[in-house]
């Protein structure tokens, strides 16, 4: 339990209490207590967004922007309160700069393939990190490949650290967009975007954030950072799976042309041209995850209401605790040891499959994933096809740690003598 400050009161942010909010960790399997973590992958969802998008079903349901009754017009005002919640989470400059998807994936394939197709020839360049997501690399390698702009990676050292040096030396005149991780869901290097912006922005190009992990742990502010784009999924941010938001400069969004087609997002149409609504609703074809969208923006009000200094103490405190209690485990490595990191710890025990780790953790009720962890280039370079993986979250404890580090011992003496 860590002391903090919250508006200038001084409180306990105690994780055990919180725990309390979530109602999956109150699961018992086979009578005995479950220790999650799994954040990076999902994260649990607490009462209020379960509580908040069952009202909205069960009291005000029905099609956003399309109808003049009463739960019409009461969805239409969530809907876009929803957005104005995570515009100031994000501290965006106003509340048209945020487009609803799917998930980051899809906000990021809408940069790619909107602003990609408009923007990138035959000799430009997009750089990236070695640590991306494959949400964060294919669309751009896809887009280079349909557009004859060439993909350019800068690398990261043995121990994740990002290397600014070899970044300068990759940016150029040739460089348009700069699409980077604000935190690597494998080594848990934590980005410094700022310095990353400014450079790129130096050099004439955009920049696009993946914050998809950084948005858990950390505070974000776009008008500080000044990137031009940013994604995240609400599903990471304890919100529901199905949605997620980009951000962008509204005068680039409103440059860009719409990346799908169809209802609510047009201005006229006829059967020879069609001309298309002003931003955000230009990139919001057909009916939205509405319902999902204010479940996302519950979350993020949950976060924000218990102090995102509050959580980042936490899980600093957590982080440094789990780092030490894995290095009692024999065998095992920790792959990234990047100085600047965050609360995901992916490792390997020597000659033991991390499938086979995974299984005995399963049976302990400790839950970890397991594989390349849609980062399959980052997981081969540091020299591995597959490594398992703990990780944290805003209701994380000691004791799941404890309980992994003893499920990990058990495993590894297992394995020893078989």
């Amino acid at each position: 339990m860590v002391k903090v400050s919250d508006c200038g009161a001084d409180i306990m942010y105690d994780a055990n209490k919180i725990r309390n909010d979530f109602p999956i960790l109150a699961k018992k399997i086979n009578n005995r207590q479950i220790y999650y973590l799994d954040t990076s992958a999902s994260a649990q969802k607490p009462f209020c967004v379960i509580d908040k998008m069952h009202y909205i079903y069960t009291e005000a349901y029905a099609n956003p922007h399309r109808g003049s009754y009463y739960f019409a017009d009461a969805i239409t005002t969530e809907f876009e309160k929803a957005r104005q919640t995570v515009a100031e989470f994000i501290n965006a400059r106003e509340s048209r700069e945020i487009i609803f998807t799917r998930n980051a994936t899809e906000a990021i394939n809408l940069v790619a393939s909107s602003w990609g197709k408009d923007n990138l020839r035959s000799g430009d360049e997009v750089l990236i990190s070695e640590a991306e997501h494959h949400a964060n690399l294919v669309p751009w390698q896809q887009i280079c490949l349909a557009t004859g702009a060439k993909l350019v990676v800068t690398p990261v050292d043995d121990n994740g650290n990002f290397l600014e040096d070899e970044f300068i030396q990759r940016l150029s005149s040739k460089t348009k967009m700069v699409a980077i991780t604000a935190m690597s869901n494998v080594l848990g290097t934590v980005f410094p975007i700022e310095q990353i912006t400014e450079q790129a922005h130096k050099a004439g190009a955009k920049v696009l954030i993946d914050a998809c992990q950084f948005a858990v742990h950390n505070h974000i502010d776009v008008q500080n950072i000044k990137c031009d784009f940013l994604a995240f999924s609400a599903h990471k941010t304890y919100g529901p799976s199905g949605v997620g938001a980009l951000y962008g400069k509204a005068e680039l969004l409103q440059k860009m042309p719409p990346y799908q087609f169809g209802g609510d997002m047009i201005d006229n149409v006829t059967y020879e041209r069609t001309t298309f609504a002003d931003i955000p609703a230009r990139f919001e074809a057909g009916t939205p995850a509405s319902v999902q969208a204010i479940g996302m923006a519950e979350g993020l009000r949950y976060m924000t209401n218990l102090g995102l200094a509050n959580i980042m103490a936490h899980e600093k405190e957590l982080t440094q605790y789990t780092l030490m209690r894995l290095k009692q485990v024999p065998n095992l490595k920790i792959v990234g040891q990047a100085k600047n990191r965050g609360g995901v710890f992916s490792f390997a025990i020597a000659d033991i499959h991390p499938q086979d780790i995974a299984f005995i953790l399963n049976k302990e009720n400790v839950f970890i994933r397991t594989g390349h962890h849609c980062a399959q280039p980052i997981v081969n370079r540091m020299g591995y096809t597959s490594l398992a993986r703990a990780s944290l979250g805003l209701y994380s404890t000691t004791e799941d740690i404890d309980a992994l580090v003893e499920a990990l011992l058990k495993a590894e003496k297992f394995f020893r003598e078989n």
